[in-house]
């Protein structure tokens, strides 16, 4: 099979494209024919890492140095290992590889029915592999940290980074809760921080939201660049900040329940552009530019 291989640490020429042997699922393991990846935030950090400290920390936290990447994906199911229940061969399913050692950046991935860090659930057969996988890891991370400030409806939510991917699934995910939504982007962003159901867009090169005097009630930094102190004068009585940085988990419940607002036409990936997977070099210096919006997919098996 054809698969993107990380060898070391470094820019994205590092990326290599090479055949690899067709994956045989174990016990309990699932192998799923991907049709659509992605190339995420987390897949750039990774590659940027020294593996030897990364295998250090792996050995900590459980998680193994990824030789192919790839954290989302969408795909249907070839066969499956002995002791599989809830999957069968040709179920369409969309999850995450978060843990393993070899991503979905390739035309097969073996997964584990009951992963330990990842998740995996069957894909709806409305949504396409496309919107099934890039909004896996995005809307998780959104959704988890506006419910760690316990947003409520009728409350301001300013989203700074609005137009990356967990800002653009933020913007949604606040309306979707009834807040207010107040998206931050440059001058460039603005009409897509808009179309996404932003109520008003801050351009942050033109205007300081933390020196125009307004108060929100939830912060929401979606970039890891702010800290509570830098936007401490720009809460309200009783306001809240949550950021990147702060730990997520990936929970399948919470998956499902993005699909079915997926289906309800309540939340929507926005895709800034598709690569296919011997263009991964140029996803990846795309991720790097500092310009990506929303989500970049890697499509192998066309819709």
């Amino acid at each position: 099979m054809k698969a993107v291989i990380s060898p070391k640490a470094g820019p994205p020429e590092v990326l290599q494209i090479q055949e690899l042997e067709k994956p045989i699922p174990k016990r309990g393991e699932l192998l799923v024919k991907v049709h659509c990846a992605t190339v995420t935030a987390g897949d750039v950090n990774l590659r940027r890492m020294n593996r030897l400290l990364l295998g250090t920390i792996g050995l900590v936290a459980g998680f193994k140095n990824m030789k192919v990447p790839g954290v989302e994906y969408s795909g249907v199911i070839e066969s499956v290992g002995e002791g599989v229940s809830a999957f069968a061969p040709g179920d369409a399913v969309r999850g995450t590889t978060t843990g393993l050692a070899y991503g979905a950046n390739a035309e097969y991935v073996a997964v584990p029915e009951k992963p330990r860090m990842g998740v995996i659930i069957k894909k709806a057969a409305e949504l396409s592999h496309r919107d099934a996988a890039a909004a896996t890891v995005g809307p998780m991370t959104a959704m988890q940290l506006l419910q760690k400030a316990a947003i409520r409806s009728g409350e301001s939510l300013l989203v700074y980074g609005a137009s990356g991917s967990v800002g653009s699934f933020a913007i949604q995910l606040g309306k979707h809760y009834g807040a207010t939504v107040i998206g931050v982007c440059s001058a460039g962003n603005t009409e897509m921080v808009g179309s996404l159901g932003a109520d008003s867009v801050i351009d942050y090169q033109s205007e300081d939201f933390t020196k125009n005097g307004r108060r929100y009630d939830v912060i929401f930094d979606a970039v890891g660049k702010l800290s509570k102190s830098q936007v401490s004068e720009s809460l309200a009585s009783g306001g809240r900040f949550v950021g990147v940085r702060s730990i997520t988990k990936e929970v399948k419940e919470e998956l499902q329940y993005i699909q079915q607002l997926q289906l309800k036409g309540e939340l929507n990936p926005f895709i800034d552009g598709e690569y296919a997977l011997d263009d991964i070099v140029k996803a990846h210096r795309r991720a790097d530019s500092g310009r990506k919006r929303g989500n970049i997919v890697i499509p192998i098996v066309p819709d």
